[in-house]
């Protein structure tokens, strides 16, 4: 099943069921993409029902899905837990940089808490007040949770997952050092992160969805040219894992975001899912960076294809701008 946010003016727009081909579209019976998330258990079949004769063609009320009119499936989240689950992105950063390793990096998974205030949709222009802060992308994927306990196990973690999401997850590099370096984490350096246009149930990836991990590549590509396509299967912490150390000492609430982080491969002919490990590769190979990031008119494309070939979210395709004011 598929589901997306569609504009209509309020902070949360309104909810409608999408067909696999993404060509079709129909209002959902539940509002918002929250409601629905919330009371998943009453939500799940009613809209499991709207997608079943929206493929058969029998669900009336139907038009032409545009995603240019998307909002964020979920436009606002109560939580936003972004980790760093592969870490080949890690090492190659630390190598670069001379850092030294941080202590039970591969036991442990790095997280933090982002805004989940403002999400942006996955054809809404990316605002921002300079290219001297460094802009970068960076691609991952995330998952949306219904309630998860305090202490959760990562096995039944993967019990608590209802959908799937891509995501550009803005980083403003230039900014990051300092904010690192505080040890209170990212805000200036991390602005509003953005979503494929559509969410899914892990069942609609089939086989593709194994282990707690989208066994899918990202393709990215930076101003209409190829950028990489690393293996989302290279993940190192499941989202399982993940989950569960988010809820190592607290509760989460239905509607909580997870991120994976940036999408990482050990064989570098995948290339990379953001320009800040591409520039660690050059420093790395030829002593310094070379690629630089981004300028206000570049244009960022994500896109995840199954092996139908067909579009899984929908495309992040975005345009950098100078913020007005």
């Amino acid at each position: 099943m598929k589901l997306a946010t569609l504009r209509d003016g309020s902070r949360d727009g309104y909810l409608v069921v999408v067909s696999r081909n993404l060509q079709r579209a129909i209002a959902a019976p539940i509002a918002t993409m929250r409601e629905a998330i919330e009371d998943w258990a009453r939500s799940e079949p009613v809209l499991r029902t709207l997608s079943s004769a929206l493929e058969a063609g029998t669900a009336e009320g139907a038009f032409a899905f545009e995603p240019a009119k998307a909002m964020a499936p979920l436009p606002r989240a109560y939580q936003w837990c972004d980790g760093s689950a592969f870490l080949n992105h890690g090492t190659l950063m630390q190598k670069a940089f001379n850092l030294e390793p941080i202590e039970g990096a591969d036991q442990t998974p790095l997280m933090y808490q982002g805004a989940g205030d403002d999400f942006l949709g996955a054809q809404q222009d990316i605002c921002l007040p300079s290219v001297s802060q460094g802009i970068d992308f960076e691609g991952e994927f995330g998952v949306l949770v219904d309630d998860v306990p305090l202490g959760c196990s990562a096995q039944d973690a993967l019990s608590h997952i209802k959908l799937l999401v891509q995501i550009n997850d803005v980083s403003l590099r230039a900014l990051a050092p300092r904010e690192m370096k505080t040890g209170f984490g990212f805000l200036h350096a991390k602005p509003s992160s953005a979503f494929a246009p559509v969410a899914v149930t892990p069942d609609e990836l089939g086989d593709d969805w194994r282990d707690g991990r989208v066994q899918l590549h990202l393709n990215v590509e930076w101003n209409g040219q190829w950028f990489g396509n690393p293996h989302a299967g290279e993940m190192n912490f499941s989202f399982g894992q993940l989950i569960a150390h988010a809820a190592f000492t607290r509760k989460l609430g239905a509607g909580t975001l997870i991120g994976s982080g940036t999408i990482s491969n050990r064989d570098r002919s995948a290339g990379s899912a953001c320009i800040a490990e591409r520039r660690a590769i050059e420093m790395i190979d030829h002593g310094g960076a070379r690629t630089s990031f981004m300028q206000f008119g570049d244009r960022v494309k994500m896109e995840v294809l199954g092996a139908d070939g067909q579009s899984v979210f929908g495309a992040i395709d975005q345009r950098i701008v100078q913020a007005n004011g």
